[in-house]
């Protein structure tokens, strides 16, 4: 280390990907639980270890661990400074909503990212739909990767819990965290990510995406699992940003569902259909018909990425979307849909603690 982030200092990603840096890239897995310099590989037990029985260490002995309903398993601890760049993971999706994934970033005692695993990566209903986005992409046949950038001054610890109950079966998870050591600037934030839900949404109430920030930072993404309770069009709720001591009215004021995730007019193309997109910066990735019998319901999974337009804030920030509808006389009608939200920002350290989550019933995709 030499005091300056050879990392940062040139750009981080395509534009800096040719100049050269004194950082080191390490990687933790099941192979190389530490990430140490050469440990990689060298398990003798492990969920591989009947089938490379015949061709011993080396040879694919720990690709995976097992996590019993109940408990907490430590994917990473990291001494810094650095920054995590890629993650990668894999589970049944019947999981995605059993195991919450959380960082703590600096020996902070509450975590700074705590959300379900499968909505992390935008894809909340446990069935799986692809994701071609900057930051996250989820592809065939289950393999979830996330590029934002987690930095961290002392130090990383990653967790996943299955929060199932007691009689859950165990999950199997496949994962890399790969992530780089080296100085950072100062000015450089911490990621932070949140889960909410109302289910059902009450009459007449907001679901609320965020709330009880305080500090300096930017918003930089929003994803929804969207289900509707109702008969029609679901999306005129406008999506509300509420910065640095904005009390009844916001600074910024969405026009509509759709328009605030890129689309427009219902999404509806070709005519009677909903049109399916996923694009570097926003996506209507995920819909869900009712099949004429035990699926009753529409479901809807949905992604905004402010990376070219954070919303700045220096004090705090709450952010809202109305829950809107139609009824007869071309009334506006207050739904009470399923809404399950995460809420992605950067920030300065510390940040105020969360609001504790649900325990599985309350996760569950009902």
């Amino acid at each position: 280390m030499n005091g300056q982030s050879s990392l940062f200092a040139l750009g981080y990603g395509l534009e800096g990907i040719a100049r050269l840096s004194r950082a080191r890239t390490r990687s933790i897995s099941a192979e190389n639980p530490t990430g140490e310099k050469g440990k990689g590989g060298m398990a003798t037990q492990g969920t591989g270890a009947q089938a490379a029985r015949d061709l011993g260490q080396g040879w694919k002995v720990s690709p995976s661990i097992q996590i019993q309903p109940q408990t907490t398993a430590t994917l990473a601890e990291i001494e810094g400074p650095g920054v995590i760049q890629h993650l990668w993971l894999t589970c049944h999706p019947q999981h995605w909503r059993r195991l919450v994934l959380r960082a703590y970033w600096d020996d902070e005692p509450a975590p700074s990212i705590e959300t379900p695993v499968g909505d992390f990566f935008c894809n909340g209903w446990c069935e799986r739909s692809n994701v071609s986005s900057l930051p996250i992409a989820v592809n065939p046949a289950g393999g979830m990767n996330s590029y934002w950038p987690m930095p961290f001054r002392r130090s990383a610890r990653i967790t996943m819990e299955h929060v199932g109950p007691a009689d859950a079966e165990p999950v199997t998870l496949y994962f890399q965290i790969t992530y780089a050591l080296d100085d950072l600037p100062e000015d450089l934030a911490y990621l932070h990510a949140q889960w909410r839900r109302d289910n059902p949404l009450r009459y007449g109430d907001v679901h609320t995406l965020l709330d009880g920030v305080r500090g300096h930072g930017h918003y930089v993404g929003t994803y929804i699992a969207w289900g509707v309770h109702n008969n029609g069009w679901w999306g005129e709720g406008e999506v509300k940003f509420y910065l640095d001591g904005d009390t009844d009215s916001p600074t910024i004021c969405g026009t509509g569902t759709e328009d605030y995730f890129g689309g427009a007019w219902n999404f509806e193309h070709p005519r009677g259909e909903y049109g399916l997109y996923s694009t570097p910066f926003l996506g209507l990735s995920q819909v869900i018909k009712p099949d004429g019998l035990y699926r009753s319901q529409q479901r809807f999974g949905m992604y905004r990425w402010h990376i070219l337009d954070p919303i700045r804030f220096e004090q705090d920030l709450r952010v809202t979307i109305q829950a809107l509808g139609w009824r007869t006389g071309r009334r506006y009608l207050p739904l009470q849909d399923d809404i399950a939200s995460v809420a992605y920002w950067y920030q300065a350290e510390p940040h105020e603690p969360f609001p504790a989550l649900p325990g599985w019933e309350g996760l569950e995709v009902i």
